[in-house]
């Protein structure tokens, strides 16, 4: 039996959950005394994944332009069954959410999504996961003889464990897919939330769009992600693929800095997950201040501008 991971990719660059996926796969296989396997889907260089322990790469091409949950799903169904594999581990990413629970369907599998950590016991098999919108943990118990594993973004970290691997393909048939993509429209020359480890979000405290280039250069000295609140993006500041909260994107970044943002009870749950948690506002009884590692009351118009002149000074240093 043997441990199948997938590695996920985007215009054929692997992400950079794919490595952290991989290497903790790789420990749970160890865990298992098991083989290693990493299926890839249209994905980047195999050897990239050789450095984080990935012994044995499944190359799977085929014509499909974007992410199709049913056909992926349908794929690594095939390879499991074809390799063996007693345990599967995907991402908990919004593609990783939407695919393991068809993934653990397919192959009867129980499924645990959003572990933070590696087993604590493989017989029973239990695993450490997120709960009650990140503010809780509790230890869940896969009981069935095939598992499925979603991975939370962040929380187990990619770690170098060069190996020398092996690449195959394999020729998956695809199922048919009832939906297809006509277009996709995407942000050329920015770093995106997903892949973001520092994001620099911001609210209505910042009275119009108008006022977002600030926000954008303080993002641009960090090499950071730009996001919003709920009402930003309701009111058409900025475009809802910002939005993030419990209601829009999940963020899991080393770093989130919230400027002008009083911390709704949504906005928090979509963004606790966070490492490090900054936050810039006028109000010192904001909410946010009670769920933040670093407050800087004060307003942003002018705190902004001197952080950026700093970190600016401290790079050039």
């Amino acid at each position: 039996m043997s441990v199948l991971v997938f590695a996920d990719s985007s215009e054929g660059k692997f992400k950079k959950t794919a490595f952290e996926v991989v290497s903790y796969g790789k420990k749970v296989a160890e865990q298992l005394g098991s083989d290693l396997v990493v299926v890839t889907i249209n994905g980047g260089d195999a050897s990239e994944l050789y450095t984080y322990g990935a012994e044995k790469v499944v190359e799977v091409k085929n014509d499909l332009s974007s992410f199709n949950a049913k056909a992926y799903a349908s794929i690594i169904k095939q390879v499991a069954d074809a390799k063996g594999a007693s345990t599967v581990i995907i991402d908990s990413s919004v593609d990783g959410l939407t695919l393991a629970p068809l993934v653990a369907v397919a192959l009867e599998a129980g499924y645990a999504s959003n572990a933070v950590a590696l087993p604590s016991s493989t017989s029973p098999f239990v695993v450490k996961r997120k709960a009650f919108s990140n503010k809780g943990f509790n230890n869940t118990e896969i009981s069935t003889e095939k598992k499925v594993v979603g991975v939370a973004k962040n929380s187990y970290g990619a770690h170098e464990n060069s190996v020398s691997g092996s690449t195959e393909s394999f020729d998956a048939t695809l199922p048919e897919l009832g939906v297809k993509s006509e277009e996709i429209s995407r942000a050329t020359g920015k770093v995106t939330i997903a892949d973001a480890d520092v994001v620099v979000s911001a609210g209505r405290g910042l009275k119009g769009p108008e006022n977002w280039e600030m926000v954008e250069e303080l993002a641009d000295v960090l090499g950071a992600a730009t996001a919003c609140s709920k009402p930003v993006s309701d009111l058409g500041w900025r475009p809802h693929s910002e939005h993030v909260g419990q209601t829009g994107k999940p963020v899991a970044s080393n770093l989130y800095i919230a400027i002008g943002i009083s911390g709704a009870i949504q906005h928090l749950a979509g963004i606790n997950a966070s490492k490090v948690k900054v936050v810039i506002n006028t109000d010192p009884e904001a909410p946010f201040f009670k769920a933040a590692d670093y407050g800087i009351v004060g307003d942003a118009f002018e705190v902004v501008p001197q952080l950026v002149e700093k970190l600016k000074a401290f790079k050039q240093a």
